[in-house]
């Protein structure tokens, strides 16, 4: 049977050593997270991890959702009871507002949590998910009345709450929704239509449900421009805060799904539902695109958490599963054969896997710290730096932290043999769950247009070009230090082609656009690659300065050394195909297929 152990250890590596959350004492909900605080969090938060959670993921896998004859939706058994857990624990209100019965910690520390959440249980941290990333949109573009009746209870997880885009006709290309609203005279709308693919749509585990819904109102312009966003509750909710009626809003279905079971994927029809509209009229994606690019970041954590998880039981089994002899001879000469842990291709394997998670787990936090400094930073030109690269990472770390998410699920897999292919072991669910990733919040194919289409050129390349003289800086400053000569090089080879295929892309992209989204995929890849470096050159400086008598140290070296002279080197292979361009691709007729 498969176990899950929250990586507590390196968590706290993060935040303490690398990250020193503590430098940030002044800045408000930093002064709260103080290191002994941090650490009871992430203890506790692993503790119900692998205690509560854990044990309900192949539950959740096997039983599914079930959508009751009346519309009704029950979650897999045990799904009710450890979501009241996890919000009487006040889970949720990790870093909500504190005008809302929140904790009023940084964002980076719910980050973590949700990492060890859904490395537990990928499809139960979902439902809480999804509600934090409608929270965020409200709280951005909602009015005060909205902010009032909505968000305390959203903030707490007592109600729920969804992101209602993709219709049948659409998925990427919303400018194509049909979902109508028509105003009404005491100020709602009716919204009449049906979304498709909702997560957590309908289901047992709150009393209210609150849907952000993309709709047209009658009249709009056509496209993009022609969209609002509403606020749709399942139950209206009195001016005294109790629950009224029953909203026009239901569940027509749920998606039979490859993976995810334990969540409720809904078909959502709306018939003539009232609902409020939210921020301007015609400005919804404004809007919703905070609840995304949130959920983007959520993605990508779910990317690495199954990697995690994953990679706990490969070591287990390479540890415990007899088979052959090492190479070199016998190294279990009392047993009848040696653990797979000794055979190289195995440790390639395993080594692929812990190298990508540590390095990924950093440039994730990190990238959620500068969401932190944009929101809580006093100082102009940090928020601005925070921004930019708050924008530039999410398509990277979505994509790229997914992409090689499936990958190293797929490697423990393997590493398991035919017992990987079986239920038992585990190994199967975490490769189904972790697929979706891929595909839900934007495809990685979408990503990676959007990072060259958009990210790259935004206000004249600044967040990019930022990043380059953060590297160069950081080569600067120790360059000189041996110990960390390989990722110094390493990392200056991998920004320099970074940086070369970055001028490619400039000065060949707008020329002719099939050229940009030729070199898009393999741009983010080489992006994402150069980041990890990055983040492996700054966890190797921490690592030789504390090393001594922790061992955890010289591991985290090891590790390090592997990722920059086994994984950095496929920048080269990115770099090349990029700069072919776009005929390649094309010159094949259509026909031709």
């Amino acid at each position: 049977m498969p176990r899950y152990d929250a990586p507590v250890r390196d968590m706290q590596f993060i935040f303490h050593d690398v990250l020193s959350l503590q430098n940030y004492s002044n800045l408000e909900g930093f002064s709260e997270a103080t290191p002994d605080i941090i650490d009871q969090i992430l203890e506790e938060g692993g503790k119900f991890a692998k205690e509560v959670l854990f044990p309900l993921n192949s539950v959740g896998d096997q039983q599914g959702c079930v959508r009751n004859d009346d519309a009704s939706v029950k979650t897999p058994d045990g799904f009710p009871d450890a979501y009241k857990q996890f919000v009487e624990n006040g889970w949720p209100l990790l870093s909500k507002s504190v005008e809302h019965g929140g904790q009023g910690l940084p964002r980076l520390l719910a980050i973590a949590l949700s990492e060890m959440v859904s490395s537990a249980n990928m499809a139960f941290g979902m439902y809480p998910g999804l509600t934090s990333g409608a929270y965020e949109a409200l709280m951005a573009g909602g009015s005060d009345e909205q902010k009032a009746k909505y968000g305390p209870k959203m903030a707490s997880g007592e109600w729920a709450g969804t992101m209602n885009l993709t219709e049948p006709q659409c998925g990427t290309d919303l400018g194509l929704i049909k979902t109508k609203a028509v105003p009404q005279s005491d100020g709602s709308y009716k919204i009449t239509g049906q979304k498709i693919w909702i997560s957590g749509g309908e289901q047992d585990l709150t009393d209210n449900i609150i849907h952000l819904v993309l709709a047209r109102i009658e009249g709009a312009p056509e496209g993009i421009k022609g969209i609002s966003l509403f606020v749709v509750p399942k139950y209206i909710v009195n001016e005294d805060g109790s629950l009224g009626e029953r909203n026009a809003v239901s569940c027509g279905g749920l998606e039979e799904k490859m993976g995810i079971h334990g969540n409720a994927t809904c078909v959502m029809n709306y018939d003539e539902a009232t609902g409020w509209l939210v921020g301007e009229e015609h400005k919804g994606m404004r809007t919703m695109f905070i609840m995304m690019n949130e959920a983007r970041l959520g993605v990508g954590l779910q990317g690495l958490a199954q990697a995690e998880v994953a990679y706990q039981n490969a070591v287990d089994f390479a540890n415990d599963r007899l088979q052959s002899r090492s190479l070199t001879g016998p190294k279990a000469p009392d047993k009848p054969a040696d653990p797979i842990i000794v055979h190289p291709d195995v440790r390639r394997m395993l080594l692929d896997c812990k190298a990508f998670i540590e390095g990924a787990r950093l440039f994730t936090y990190w990238t959620a710290l500068h969401g932190d400094l944009l929101h809580q930073s006093p100082d102009e030109k940090v928020r601005e730096k925070a921004g930019d690269y708050m924008a530039l990472m999410t398509p990277v770390v979505k994509a790229f932290l997914t992409d090689r998410g499936l990958k190293a699920c797929n490697d423990a897999l393997q590493l398991h043999g035919g017992s990987g292919f079986t239920r038992e072991w585990g190994m199967e669910q975490f490769v189904r769950d972790v697929r979706i990733t891929l595909i839900y919040e934007g495809t990685n194919g979408i990503q990676a247009l959007d990072l060259v289409g958009r990210k790259l050129a935004a206000n004249g390349g600044r967040a990019v070009f930022t990043f380059f003289a953060e590297i160069d800086d950081f080569i600067g400053a120790n360059e000189d230090n041996e110990e960390l000569a390989p990722f110094i090089e390493g990392l200056k080879d991998a920004k320099a082609k970074l940086q070369d295929g970055t001028t490619w892309l400039m000065q060949n992209g707008m020329s002719n656009f099939n050229n940009a989204g030729a070199a898009s995929t393999d741009y983010l890849h080489l992006f994402g690659l150069t980041a990890l470096a990055y983040m492996w050159a700054k966890m190797a400086k921490t690592a030789v300065e504390k090393r001594g008598s922790d061992p955890y140290y010289d591991d985290k070296l090891v590790t390090g050394r592997y990722y920059i002279s086994r994984i950095l080197p496929e920048t080269a292979a990115h770099l090349a195909k990029l700069k072919t361009g776009a005929d390649p691709l094309m010159a094949l007729e259509a026909e031709r297929f």
